[in-house]
Order: C-alpha cells, then structure tokens, then sequence
C-alpha cells in the first residue's frame, strides 16, 4: 500500500498485511503508548471498503467495556484510511484451542464470562456483534478476555444474513432480524467448542450445515450434565428462547457454573487459560517485540486474525481489527463521539481496567411493555434504566431487572405449551421505590385462563416477583442482603413473622389448617426461588409471602400473601441506610408501560 502513516505515531513492528492494508503495532511520540494500528490501502479496497470501515468505527465507538477493545482514533485522508487502537498481549481464543484442542470447563466457562461481559456492553449500547467467534476472542497472559472486531456489526433490528456460517444462528440462515440472542448463540457454540474441541454441528457443505443450524438440536449429552441447560438455551433455534442479551446469559452462567464447580471456578478457571496461553507467548505481539517481558498483558488488544483483505499469515496471527476515536492517546484516556466526515469519533472512557469514581446521579425508570408471539404467547412488562453515569453499572441493573421475569416466563411457557386452556401468560410490573440510589420493581406472573373469571384460581396461582438493585454498584439485594445483620436469625425472623401475621388482611400467616402460625425461616430468604420476596416502596417495605411453602399447614385458599409494612415498623429489621433510603422516598405516578 501507500506509504502514508497516521502522524505522531512511531511504528515498532508489523503484526499482518494483506491485500487491502496491513496492522502494526505503533507507539505515541509523546506519550509512549503502545497501540495497534490498522491500515486500510483506500486505493487498493474495493468499493464500499472505506464505509465498512467507518461503520465499524460507529458500531465499536457506542461501547465503552473493558471486556472490549478500546479505541482511539479513526483518521482518514486522501492516501488512506486507519483506526488506532489499545495494544495488549494476548492470543486469539482460535489459537488456544488449535494448540489444546479443549478446554476444562471451568475455562471455557470463564473464557465466555469475559466475552459475554464484552457482548452485553455492547447490546447495551444498542449494537449487535454479528460475528463472535473463536478468532474475535483475545485471551490475555492473565487468562482475561476481551472482543473485537466489529466489522460486520449493526444495530439491533438490522436484517442478519451475515456471520461466519458455522456459528450462525437460525435467523442468520433466513435473513430475519439480528438481535442480543443472535450473539447468544454463536457464544454458546463457542462454548461448546471450547469444552469438547469441536463445533457443535459440521457438515460437508454449507446446505448441510444450514440445515443443521435450522433443525438439528444441540448436542448437548456431549457436555456435563449442570452445563447442558446453558447449550439449550443459549442454542435454542427460536431467538425467544434464548435469553435476551449477553447479560442475561452472564447470569444463567454463573449460576449453572457455582451448582457445577463450586463457587471458586472463575478463579480456576481463569488460572486455567492463563497457563493455557503460557506456551503461545511467542505469538503476543508485544513479548515478540520485546516490550512485555514474560507476556505480561500490557492493556489493549492483541494478536489473533487476518488483515482485511486477507492474503498473508501475520506474525502472532495477525492484529484484529477493531476501531478508534479522535483523542490524545495517553495512559488514562480514550474515548469516541461522532465528527464530521473523516473526522472520527470522541467520546469519554476511562483507560485501563482500573475502576472508576463516578457521581452519582438519579437515572430514568421506565417500564416497557412487550408482546411475543408462541404458544401460548407472552404478553410482559419489564424495567430498564438509562442515563446512568457508568455504561457498565447500566447494563448490569438491567440485566438483574429482566433476569426474573425471562426466568419465570420461560418457565411458564414450558409448562403451558400444550395447555390449550390458557390464552395467554402475563406479567405485570410496577416501580416501587425509586431514589438515586435504589430501584425496587415489583412483578406478578400468572397464567391467563380461556372462558374463566380471573378471580380465585389465578389468586392462587399467580407467581411474585421482586428485584432490587443498588444504582451506585450495580448489586442485586435480595432476601437477608435487604436485612440488617442479625435479621435472619431464627428469633429474629419469629419476630418478624408475627410483625407481618398482625399486618396480614388476608390472615393467611395465622390460619394455618394445622392450626399454628407460619414462621419464616433462614432458608425461606435464599436460594433462587425463595419464599419470602422483599421489595421497597416508599415508606413502605413489601412482602411477598408464599405461604403454602412455610410448612405450615395452610388450607388451598391461602396458598400466598401481601403484606406492605411502614417503615417506621420494619426500620429495626433493616440496614440503616436502607431504611433511610425508603423513608426519603417519594411516591410517583406509574409510568406509562410503552
């Protein structure tokens, strides 16, 4: 190509080139940063090449995630075009498995975490990745991972009939709209190539492996009993059945990882790929330059594909391209925003993985209503938030907001699949409390009976729901987290009991058919299905009490009940800034579900 370079960069090494261009690794002449930088050869590309480019520069440039590489600059001009970003070293998943062949699981399960974590920074932001696949996933020298290339991205909603075939879901085959659960799929086939060494489905010809994608179910007796419900649904051939963003799947992971492996198996498995990274050192483009002794990952993005264009192995694999931004490159930068033509991107994001001091500040609360199609179909609410000050707290509290209502819903129409009585399942959802601090949202899931009256058959059968985030970290309080320490001891919770059997309308906690009162236990706080749900309302604490579960011999009319208790009342059983958060707040009009 041309010998045009982007100014105030110093080339140390070449990392690919191909037909199109080339990618080097670069340092700041001021600064001394270390980045990578991909050449596109304007003369030489195709017609369209230059507007890829731009558009990958867009997609990349709304996600802000140290689970995804982090860009610098796009500069253009009339010789070229570029995109500068982070350097790291690390080796493309690809690699690790052509040198192991597989994975222990609980590798595989931390190397999806890490690019799952990077695909929900960027649903989040409205974009989906279209094209993750063991060759988009770097792997540090620490065993952490990060995604790249953006290439073929696109905004949710986008037709999708573009991928690497094999880790392409059904709607990619048939050119239906990409969505988060697009992604879902191809990283659940990752997954199932990390930890059996080979693609869940192969065929001698495309037709083939098209119709195996479309109507082969997933292997799954190939994989331990606990992971095989992760293949299901992450493979599930309706993008309805899967779960609806990267995080979501985050969480369905960990779960299914801490039944299978206990709850240390990150930090195994996380120890796991860094040792299965220590014999391809040779290909981290930074140790192969002499800048990071012992492969120590460097921060930024590494080694791990071909140039655009393709046509010539590169030294470590070749750099994967991701996109950039227009700012100074220094050692706490970065960042991306829309210019004019050629002008790049500029935003703000913090570098390195270091986390970040942010305000904190109220954010927005609205509730969106959604109907989906089946048998039976699914009429919801849920929750989401936006204008939060930090993009990745964002994106976990939406997360945790949806995680029980996709949970419960599937397991509804599971179970009503071939009920031809019910219409329809529903869930509803309210905003109780709501200060800069907390969000609590309340949920009641039941199923809608043909030709019936809604009135004691859908009392008893209705399913609670609750979730409650903390705005500033992003953790979910739930059960003995929104208690004060103590709370959850046995006579604490007798205590307790009686408070709530004395608020009890229904009488329900004190007219057992055994003919003693019910008493919640410890138990009945945990777990992932608890009996005892907690919310926060102002000035109130609710209670959401499944009665029939507390062994207490209650008849069939009192299977569950409600109990809202003042704050002044249920101020001793709470921590004290919680307590103070449900006092302060204020009570507000419910949205309008849109």
């Amino acid at each position: 190509m041309s010998g045009w370079r982007v100014a105030g960069f110093e080339e140390v090494r070449e990392l690919g080139a191909g037909a199109q261009g080339r990618v080097v690794l670069a340092r700041h002449a001021t600064a001394g940063t270390l980045v990578a930088i991909k050449y596109l050869d304007t003369a030489a590309a195709p017609p369209g090449a230059l507007d890829r480019l731009r558009a990958e520069a867009a997609m990349l440039g709304r996600v802000s995630d140290p689970h995804v590489v982090r860009l610098y600059r796009l500069v253009t001009g009339e010789r070229g075009a570029a995109i500068v970003m982070e350097a790291v070293d690390g080796v493309a998943l690809k690699d690790v498995l052509a040198a192991h062949g597989a994975l222990a699981p609980e590798a595989a399960l931390s190397v999806l975490k890490g690019s799952l974590l990077g695909l929900a920074a960027a649903h989040a932001a409205g974009v989906v990745h279209r094209d993750y696949k063991p060759a988009n996933v770097v792997v540090r020298a620490d065993g952490l991972s990060k995604l790249i290339d953006f290439g073929i991205a696109a905004l949710g909603g986008d037709d999708a009939r573009t991928g690497t075939p094999v880790y392409m879901a059904p709607e990619q085959w048939t050119g239906r709209p990409a969505s988060p659960a697009t992604d879902v799929y191809a990283a659940t086939c990752v997954f199932f190539e990390c930890v059996t060494g080979e693609r869940p489905f192969a065929a001698g010809d495309q037709a083939g492996l098209m119709r195996m994608h479309l109507h082969e179910p997933p292997p799954a007796d190939r994989l331990p009993p606990l992971l095989r419900p992760l293949l299901e649904r992450g493979m599930a051939k309706d993008p309805w059945g899967r779960p609806e963003s990267a995080a979501l799947f985050v969480q369905e992971l960990e779960e299914a990882a801490t039944a299978a492996y206990g709850p240390s198996w990150e930090q195994r498995g996380v120890r796991l790929v860094a040792g299965a990274t220590a014999g391809l050192a040779a290909l981290f483009p930074l140790l192969a330059a002499g800048l990071a002794p012992g492969g120590a990952a460097a921060g930024g993005v590494a080694a791990g594909g071909a140039v655009a264009g393709g046509g010539g192995a590169a030294a470590g694999g070749g750099l994967l391209a991701a996109t950039g931004a227009k700012v100074a490159v220094g050692a706490a930068v970065a960042a991306v925003v829309a210019g004019g033509a050629g002008a790049g991107l500029v935003a703000v994001q913090q570098g390195g993985d270091a986390p970040r001091t942010l305000p904190l500040r109220p954010v927005s609360a609205r509730v969106v209503s959604v109907t989906r199609p089946g048998s039976p179909p699914i009429r919801e609410q849920y929750v989401t938030i936006g204008g939060h000050a930090d993009p990745a707290v964002q994106t976990r509290v939406n997360a945790a907001l949806r995680a029980g209502t996709d949970r419960q819903m599937a397991r509804y129409r599971k179970s009503y699949a071939a009920n031809t009585d019910v219409a329809s399942v529903d869930a509803t959802t309210d905003i109780g409390l709501h200060t800069a601090r907390l969000l609590s949202v309340t949920s009641t899931y039941f199923p809608v009976v043909k030709n019936s009256v809604e009135g004691n058959w859908v009392k008893n059968f209705y399913t609670p729901g609750a979730v409650t985030v903390d705005l500033k970290n992003g953790a979910v309080l739930a059960g003995t987290g929104l208690l004060a320490p103590g709370s959850a001891t046995e006579p604490r919770l007798r205590s307790l009991t009686a408070l709530l059997a004395s608020l009890d309308e229904s009488r329900c906690l004190t007219q057992g058919g055994s003919g003693r009162p019910a008493v919640i236990r410890p138990r009945d706080l945990a777990g992932a299905d608890p009996h005892v749900l907690i919310s926060l309302l102002p000035r109130k604490v609710r209670f959401d009490i499944n009665v029939f579960g507390l062994d207490a011999g209650v008849s069939e009319a009192c299977k569950s009940t409600r109990v809202d208790v003042p704050v002044d009342r249920a101020a001793g059983y709470l921590p004290g800034w919680i307590a103070a958060e449900v006092r302060a707040g204020r009570p507000t009009p419910s949205p309008t579900p849109s």
